[in-house]
Parts: structure tokens; sequence; C-alpha cells
């Protein structure tokens, strides 16, 4: 597996997650487990941002590797 491959998977996990935490504060009834929830979310959309960025970086360095999208 390459690494374009791995950042690739890595993303697509990362915004899973971060739906997941976004559903699951949408669900919960607990003010302060909402709140964690979002915290939690906010946190991930900056691994994601990070991801994304350095997805940008291996498709410069290796065309093959991009997706259109």
């Amino acid at each position: 597996m390459t690494v374009g491959t791995q950042v690739r998977q890595a993303l697509a996990n990362a915004r899973s997650v971060q739906a997941n935490f976004e559903t699951f504060a949408l669900q919960t009834k607990d003010e302060e487990a909402s709140e964690r929830y979002n915290k939690a979310a906010a946190q991930i959309q900056e691994i994601i941002e990070g991801l994304e960025i350095r997805m940008g970086e291996i498709e410069q360095e290796e065309p093959s590797f991009k997706i259109d999208q």
C-alpha cells in the first residue's frame, strides 16, 4: 500500500469519525456530552484539514494519486 493510499484511507476514516461525533452530539440529551462530542468533532476537523493538505502535496508530487472528484 502506498503512502498516498494510506493518507487517503486515513482521511476517509477521519471524516467517518467526525460524522459519528456529530451524530452523537445531536442524539444525546445530555448537554455536557453534546458539547464534548462537538468539541471532538472540531478537533477531528483540524486533523482532516491537515490530511487534506498532505493529500494535496502527495498529488502534486505524484499526479497518479489524484482522483477527480
